[in-house]
């Protein structure tokens, strides 16, 4: 009963700096990898076909997965 009581005082004081944080502007989240130049030429270089995605991975130092998620968007 104790350590519910804790656990949901713990989880309103979280709630509560959060909300300040946002009102703040500093909540952002997590930064994207590339920035919008970079995604913009790995679509051209991808659209033109020379590069596999393993290639732009290593070209832009990031991984397949974000190559990948990125010409999904």
């Amino acid at each position: 009963m104790v350590a519910e009581f804790e656990a949901d005082l713990i989880r309103a004081r979280t709630r509560e700096g959060m909300a300040i944080a946002k009102a703040k502007g500093r909540l952002k989240g997590k930064q994207p990898k590339l920035s919008k130049m970079q995604r913009s030429h790995l679509l051209k270089l991808h659209d033109a076909g020379e590069y596999t995605q393993a290639e732009l991975a290593e070209l832009f130092g990031v991984s397949r997965t974000t190559v990948y998620r990125e010409l999904q968007r």
